[in-house]
């Protein structure tokens, strides 16, 4: 479950049903709407308010709603949330958490993971400034990846970082602390102060490079979204590091050699 229900809305919270499993609907019963409408329809869809909507769901059970969008299926919404993407009736009475695909004679369609590879591309435009970037000098490719000092993978892939960009590719960091943000009494974790002093650093690609070879990380504290950076990466479905975001806004976790992804990013 990607969020938690408040103990005080335990009562409103037994209204909702989540279906956990992977959900799947026919093209037969898909309404003409696009998955990808804009909030600001030309017509109203009956039954269909944003605002009620986004009210309901926080109300109930604590989401914060960024947007509401009519699916593919009639009568169900598409949420992107705080916490992530579930699907919702308009009435905001049933919660659905699962993948949608759509089915036609010949193709079968992801239509979660074509919103989610579009809530990457777009969320990551707000971090274009804040990313620690290695660049290759003829580049053909960019990759967004999510990392930390902690991880062995993570390190095995810094440690090929000429090789990944004499191949053409350049990569941005963003910082996914695995410990979290906070432990339990409410105190910042090392990982995510270890981070945050990479990121103030004057010189960041050197600091994180020193850091994943195993040196001490001087403590620094400066205005840098590396929370905002981890949350972002929950929301869209990180949950281990390495995590690389590809130029079509797809989610690959897990380390991937140098003459791996060059052969990936060539054959998209």
């Amino acid at each position: 479950m990607l969020f938690r229900a408040h103990t005080a809305l335990l009562k409103h919270a037994l209204k909702i049903l989540t279906l956990t499993t992977t959900v799947i609907f026919s093209s037969i019963s898909m309404a003409a709407t696009s998955p990808n409408v804009p909030s600001t329809i030309a017509k109203p869809i009956e039954g269909f308010n944003v605002e009620a909507l986004k009210k309901s769901i926080n109300e109930t059970i604590g989401l914060t709603v960024i947007e509401a969008l009519p699916s593919p299926v009639a009568g169900i919404a598409e949420i992107i949330t705080d916490q992530g993407l579930f699907y919702t009736t308009y009435d905001g009475k049933y919660l659905i958490q699962g993948t949608m695909f759509g089915l036609s004679e010949q193709t079968v369609t992801n239509v979660t993971e074509a919103t989610m590879s579009k809530m990457r591309l777009i969320g990551l435009e707000k971090f274009d400034n804040d990313t620690i970037t290695y660049k290759a000098k003829n580049e053909k490719h960019v990759i967004t990846v999510f990392t930390d000092i902690t991880c062995g993978y993570c390190r095995k892939m810094h440690e090929q970082m000429d090789e990944y960009n004499d191949l053409g590719i350049t990569i941005r960091y963003l910082a996914y602390p695995r410990a979290g943000i906070t432990d339990r009494s409410g105190v910042f974790t090392q990982g995510f102060q270890d981070l945050r002093s990479i990121w103030c650093n004057e010189n960041p690609e050197q600091a994180l490079t020193k850091a994943k070879s195993g040196s001490g990380v001087p403590q620094r504290i400066c205005d840098k979204p590396v929370a905002e950076e981890f949350n972002f990466g929950r929301q869209i479905g990180v949950n281990a590091t390495p995590a690389l975001v590809l130029a079509d806004g797809s989610l690959r976790p897990g380390y991937i050699p140098p003459k791996d992804l060059i052969q990936l990013l060539d054959s998209m």
